[in-house]
């Protein structure tokens, strides 16, 4: 054991893992492969972050930086429901920062995460794809404007430097830690803006049907987590995998709500995922880790950048957490059903 206390963790991975932060709302998808409009399909417009994008599952658009996956869901869905699809989902999106106002380059992380050179450029408001001609509207966001990522980042930080505690991020986060007020204010404002959000989506697409698509299952129990295993979560602590799951529990529940106050639908990801979390193994898994291998058709691939490859463990990319293909799957088939029944 060095003298930090890290038996399983170098020095040098700590520090990468401290400027986790960045990549941690970083991985984002955003691209076009609208297929052209046609007015006599359903126009759907899809409207989220990476979760929605599908990032890091081949294959992924290279044009603008949000990586936005050919199977994702709303291709999936456009697809089985005859839709005639504008995706604008990209990764790292934010409810403001992406859905309501223009999404930085400073913001826009990739695949490729390597930018091109002269780097990413900014991109207009994802509302700015509504119209009263739409007809269909799937949102899946909240995640990067809550700072789930440096959560992450953070729990990740402390499982490597407080050894001797069970559950350091919990306690940081929770019962007047020193991250509770800065995570309750958090809560506040996206509260907030979410309902302003949805506000905007019924203004813009005022005879649409909306729905709004909660978050999958990342580690609703610890059972199969290995401290130090990077296709999993790292260097977080055990002890602190219930309040992580409890965090995007409160996170759902919460775009629950407002999907009710708007007369939208609700998806539930999280329910018919929990025993495919990031600790499970092979087909059962449907999480990508921290750094993992890439899924989904083709031989596409992503350099890492040096962060990521400071990191141990052998995975191709970051994936910092994202659903892999087949957690797209389950996320087509979810919203698929939920828009067929709103439809009959």
């Amino acid at each position: 054991m060095s003298r930090y206390g890290m038996p399983a963790l170098s020095r040098a991975a700590v520090a990468a893992v401290a400027s986790l932060a960045v990549m941690a709302s970083a991985f984002a998808p955003a691209a076009s492969g609208t297929p052209p409009r046609t007015a006599d399909r359903p126009q759907y417009v899809a409207l989220g972050d990476s979760y929605s994008a599908g990032v890091f599952v081949r294959p992924w658009d290279e044009r603008d930086g949000c990586g936005r996956s050919g199977r994702n869901y709303p291709h999936q869905v456009a697809g089985q429901l005859g839709f005639a699809l504008t995706d604008v989902t990209c990764g790292a999106a934010e409810v403001v920062d992406g859905v309501l106002a223009p999404q930085p380059a400073s913001k826009i992380y990739g695949p490729p995460t390597i930018p091109p050179a002269g780097g990413w450029s900014d991109l207009p408001p994802q509302a700015d794809a509504l119209s009263p001609g739409t007809d269909v509207v799937t949102v899946g966001i909240g995640g990067n404007s809550l700072g789930f990522g440096a959560i992450v980042r953070k729990c990740l930080e402390l499982g490597a430097t407080k050894p001797l505690q069970r559950k350091p991020c919990t306690d940081h986060y929770s019962d007047g830690g020193a991250g509770e007020a800065w995570l309750e204010e958090r809560f506040a404002r996206l509260d907030t803006d979410i309902a302003h959000m949805m506000s905007v989506i019924r203004r813009r697409a005022p005879h649409a049907r909306v729905a709004v698509v909660g978050y999958p299952a990342i580690v609703p129990h610890s059972s199969g987590c290995t401290f130090g295993h990077w296709n999993q979560l790292g260097s977080v602590k055990k002890g602190d995998m219930p309040w992580l799951d409890s965090l995007e529990l409160r996170l759902n529940a919460l775009l629950e709500k407002h999907a009710a106050y708007h007369a939208a639908v609700y998806v539930d990801t999280y329910g018919p995922s929990t025993a495919h979390g990031v600790c499970e193994s092979g087909d059962a898994k449907w999480m990508y880790g921290i750094k993992d291998n890439l899924t989904g058709d083709g031989d596409q691939t992503d350099p890492p950048a040096e962060l990521c490859r400071s990191l141990p463990g052998t995975g191709e990319a970051c994936t910092f957490v994202h659903p892999n293909a087949r957690g797209l799957d389950n996320q087509t088939q979810q919203v698929s059903r939920a828009l067929m029944i709103s439809t009959g």
